[in-house]
């Protein structure tokens, strides 16, 4: 253990601590909520997290994807029979072991995720600029910490909405 960790664990959380991290995980819930809104007339929100999965994972089988999911295999086909059928996502022989199947996106499906991860990024910068310039770069650095504190993956794959995997 590092002594920051351990110099962590020796001085409790305070109240303050705990509510303006909830007052930040309330204003990105919003965020999200928002980005999310504005895909849910092409996608439902289990079929937007297949999508996000494969975007952030590379090409699955259902078995693994059903995994990441939390979920029984037979609702990951459900969920993967249709965005294959609109287009979404598509079957392909694995370059391991041409009897399984993957699944990965289409085009239409990449920029179906691309376009609300760019909607929720202008939605962040949009708050980040209401905050002074000379705050921003320790807001980060917090927000990062608490991030990877809590097992999230780096910037790259922070648009995975918190789901397992």
């Amino acid at each position: 253990m590092s002594t920051e960790n351990q110099d962590a664990a020796l001085v409790p959380v305070t109240e303050e601590q705990i509510d303006a991290i909830m007052l930040a995980a309330q204003a990105l819930v919003g965020v999200t909520a928002q980005s999310v809104a504005e895909v849910e007339d092409l996608v439902t929100l289990p079929q937007l997290r297949v999508l996000v999965l494969v975007a952030g994972r590379g090409p699955l089988n259902l078995h693994a994807l059903a995994m990441a999911m939390g979920i029984h295999p037979s609702n990951a086909t459900r969920a993967c029979d249709r965005l294959v059928a609109a287009g979404l996502l598509r079957r392909l022989e694995s370059s391991v072991d041409r009897r399984n199947l993957v699944l990965g996106l289409t085009d239409d499906g990449q920029q179906l995720v691309s376009a609300m991860v760019q909607r929720r990024r202008r939605a962040v910068a949009a708050v980040l600029e209401q905050v002074p310039a000379t705050r921003r770069r320790a807001l980060a650095s917090a927000m990062r910490t608490f991030g990877l504190a809590a097992g999230e993956a780096p910037a790259g794959n922070a648009w995975k909405l918190g789901w397992p995997g």
